[in-house]
């Protein structure tokens, strides 16, 4: 998680919102399934898996946080 938001302590919202920029700027919000996020190699070691719902990413996120 740290590679995509900074290795800094962030309030989750703050780390949501960093999510959201890093995706848009890489362009992975799927072009058909607009609630679909479509995992870069960073984002899989966070997800686990090669796509996720934006619904999917705020559960997923939390497992990495303190």
């Amino acid at each position: 998680l740290a590679a995509v938001v900074g290795a800094a302590p962030l309030p989750r919202t703050e780390v949501v919102s960093k999510m959201w920029v890093y995706i848009k700027k890489h362009k992975l919000q799927d072009s058909v399934n607009r609630r679909a996020i479509n995992a870069d190699d960073k984002l899989k070691a966070v997800f686990g898996k090669a796509q996720v719902t934006m619904f999917e990413m705020a559960g997923l996120i939390g497992k990495h946080l303190k």
